[in-house]
């Protein structure tokens, strides 16, 4: 088999941090500008960053349509902080001209655990991952409610901070930046199950 090809939504946000993981693990990373960029990928990750720019951005590069399909039909993806609010069906707290991808059935609280300054650390149990995984949460989202399709990986205070929903992936915090490639490796074992 091919190794596996990963690309990540590099418009903002710290996409260069989830390249370097994805080179670490042996995974061939492409940082997503253009629409042809989009076409041979296994899955993909957005990454935290502003949500409420990433958004605009995607429409300036004229991308939403193209990666809405892509993940609609099943493009297996994932997305930390900024990254999860893209992909909620439903953004409170948000700018009003926000508009996210609605690939996961989950409403998602923008900015939850508080501004720059209230940014934490703590070890979280995950489900599906064996030992507590280092949680970073920089103006970190949580999820208000889910649908039914939706399992709950990870909570803190009560909160969802890490949900799945068939291949799509969402955290609330950033393993990226942790030195934890667990969550990273969970991600590519959904890409290679639909690669199958």
């Amino acid at each position: 088999m091919t190794p596996l090809t990963v690309g990540v939504l590099a418009l903002q946000g710290d996409f260069r941090e989830h390249l370097r993981v994805l080179g670490e693990l042996g995974v061939h990373g492409v940082a997503v500008r253009r629409e042809s960029e989009l076409a041979d990928l296994d899955g993909l990750i957005i990454p935290g960053g502003e949500s409420t720019t990433m958004s605009r951005l995607l429409d300036t590069f004229a991308l939403r349509e193209v990666l809405h399909d892509r993940l609609r039909t099943g493009l297996p993806v994932y997305g930390s902080c900024a990254g999860m609010i893209m992909l909620a069906t439903t953004i409170l707290d948000g700018h009003p001209d926000q508009r996210s991808l609605g690939i996961i059935e989950m409403t998602v609280r923008r900015n939850a655990f508080g501004r720059q300054v209230d940014s934490f650390e703590g070890a979280l149990d995950v489900a599906g991952i064996d030992s507590p995984v280092p949680g970073v949460f920089i103006r970190a989202p949580w999820v208000e409610s889910v649908g039914a399709d939706v399992e709950v990986l990870a909570r803190v205070a009560g909160h969802p901070v890490a949900v799945r929903q068939g291949a799509a992936l969402a955290t609330s915090f950033h393993p990226e930046i942790s030195g934890d490639r667990r969550v990273h490796q969970f991600f590519l074992s959904l890409v290679t199950t639909a690669r199958r």
